[in-house]
């Protein structure tokens, strides 16, 4: 009888044993689950502060936008300094000239800052928690971590969104002899030719060139994820000494001026590159047989020297100082407006 007694007991035992652990697993899973979830919240937030905070720092700065990619595309010997250029599209184009292909600039700032930040603290996430494993003191970012979470963002933002800057380089890139073709003689009547809109730009590049061009210079793309890594590396490093030493968050401010250094540098030692994407863009499958990154890299250093590969040097480097500052300046801003708005809704919620 007491055999049977403590074999009772201690099948209860077992059973009590085995609802502990069921209980515990279900709170680490809810735990993982919420967590998992505030994560991707967060991921979201800066999505979409990054991705507000490129179209404010685009529509700025657009006009720069314009007089660089034309400087890039134009050959030597057209090539004019960048007062000249301005007078040239304003006098035939009016001051919208240097508004061309806007609405696709934006769109494309718009998705390839949500798609790099979204998959950058993403990045960023799993090497806090890996540091965190790890049992390290910091889960601020070494430089590798940095850089291997801008090589990922950049790589898949390339893909995502290349597409897109096609169309917006062949709108806002002006060779002369297609400028000169804008008005056109009818029945002894001058006429001005329409300039396509975006769609229609995207339309006639599938239909005359397949669906192939909207990746042309994605090549050199990639290698220009060297840019971002770059830039983003330089920018986390300044920003961890910063914090460092001030003991305190840093703020819009500070992001301004360390966005700004770290583009400044990254923008200069992938400027050659730049160009030859920029050129890769406009040339269609009419212009004849095609170079790949290296043949172009070589062909405008023999037949232009180290300036073309630097044509539009100033206006790019202004603008993308510029952009990259409000952009950082921006994001900080929209970013803690909006972790404010969801406490606010999380706690009306509560009450």
């Amino acid at each position: 009888m007491s055999d049977a007694l403590k074999n009772a007991n201690q099948k209860l035992q077992d059973i009590q044993l085995a609802q502990k652990h069921a209980e515990t697993h279900r709170t680490s899973s809810s735990t993982l689950a919420t967590s998992s979830a505030a994560q991707q919240s967060d991921n979201v937030a800066h999505a979409l502060a990054g991705a507000g905070g490129g179209l404010l720092s685009m529509a700025i700065t657009y006009p720069l936008v314009t007089l660089s990619t034309r400087a890039q595309v134009e050959s030597k010997k057209t090539h004019q300094s960048t007062l000249e250029t301005i007078k040239h599209i304003i006098e035939r184009e009016g001051v919208s000239g240097l508004f061309a292909g806007l609405d696709s600039a934006l769109f494309g700032i718009g998705v390839t800052n949500f798609v790099y930040y979204y998959w950058y603290e993403w990045s960023r996430s799993f090497f806090e928690k890996r540091a965190l494993s790890l049992g390290r003191n910091s889960m601020r970012l070494s430089t590798l971590e940095s850089m291997a979470a801008g090589a990922l963002a950049g790589s898949a933002t390339v893909f995502c969104t290349n597409p897109i800057w096609v169309v917006n380089t062949r709108m806002t890139a002006r060779k002369r002899e297609v400028a000169d073709t804008d008005v056109e003689q009818q029945g002894g009547e001058s006429k001005v030719v329409k300039r396509p809109s975006t769609i229609g730009t995207l339309m006639k590049m599938l239909n005359e060139e397949g669906f192939s061009s909207l990746f042309a210079g994605v090549l050199p793309a990639l290698v220009l994820v060297a840019n971002p890594i770059l830039q983003y590396t330089i920018f986390e490093q300044l920003k961890n000494m910063l914090e460092r030493r001030r003991k305190t968050k840093a703020g819009p401010y500070d992001s301004f001026v360390l966005g700004a250094i770290g583009k400044l540098f990254a923008t200069t030692i992938t400027y050659p590159y730049i160009t030859v994407k920029s050129r890769a863009h406009v040339r269609g499958k009419t212009a004849g047989p095609q170079d790949n990154m290296f043949q172009s890299f070589q062909r405008i250093l023999n037949d232009e020297g180290w300036s073309g590969l630097y044509g539009g040097y100033l206006p790019k480097i202004s603008q993308s100082v510029i952009t990259t500052a409000l952009l950082f300046a921006f994001k900080d801003v929209l970013y803690d407006a909006m972790v404010k708005a969801r406490r606010t809704v999380a706690a009306k919620k509560i009450a």
